[in-house]
């Protein structure tokens, strides 16, 4: 859903884009770093009982640097011409870490239920492997389907910002919450990206 919106936030990201590559910022630096800042926030995530309500505002904001690491490396390869099918590669497989991780440390955290993160996981790791799989045989994915990655950052960011004024009863049940939410929309995205598939390949 927000693909859209995300191609229209990138086009305004030019300028950033031009400070990154003028201090050295390959797109495949950037996308390493996207993935460290995502390994920090899972982190955050869980440890967030030690220094609750710190941590999960740390959490919060490494996610949100995560998720712009993830549009900024695109913007840099197209305007400096570095666009390459293994920096493609390697971008798409550092975004399965970084969601693996992130939803692997809210669990680690005691944030959610085991049933709805491994749900969770699953559906996000399914939603972008329905994509390859489509996309392999010719049938391009993207924007098809509720929740692809940028929904679920901004869905686990706020329910993570709203926890950070909770009391710790209250932050695990919306950081639950907003779990269920997540693995109830990727497993829906995964369906409709099967049905969209099927009805792409019959005609």
């Amino acid at each position: 859903m927000l693909t859209k919106i995300k191609k229209k936030v990138q086009s305004w990201l030019a300028k950033e884009a031009e400070i990154l590559h003028k201090v050295g910022f390959t797109p495949n630096k950037v996308s390493l770093t996207g993935l460290i800042f995502a390994l920090l926030s899972a982190a955050a995530y869980a440890t967030w009982n030690v220094y609750h309500p710190a941590a999960l505002l740390l959490a919060a904001v490494l996610l949100l640097l995560s998720g712009f690491c993830d549009a900024i490396d695109g913007v840099i390869a197209r305007i400096y011409g570095e666009t390459t099918a293994f920096g493609g590669f390697l971008d798409s497989l550092f975004d399965r870490y970084a969601d693996a991780i992130i939803i692997a440390g809210i669990m680690i955290g005691g944030l959610c239920q085991t049933f709805w993160g491994l749900l969770a996981l699953t559906g996000s790791l399914l939603v972008s492997y329905a994509r390859a799989r489509a996309e392999a045989a010719g049938i391009r994915m993207e924007t098809v389907g509720l929740a692809e990655r940028a929904e679920r950052i901004l869905i686990y960011v706020a329910a993570t910002l709203i926890a950070t004024f909770c009391s710790p009863k209250n932050a695990i049940e919306t950081m639950n919450i907003a779990t269920i939410i997540v693995a109830v929309v990727t497993n829906i995205t995964v369906i409709q990206r099967l049905i969209y598939f099927y009805n792409a390949v019959k005609q």
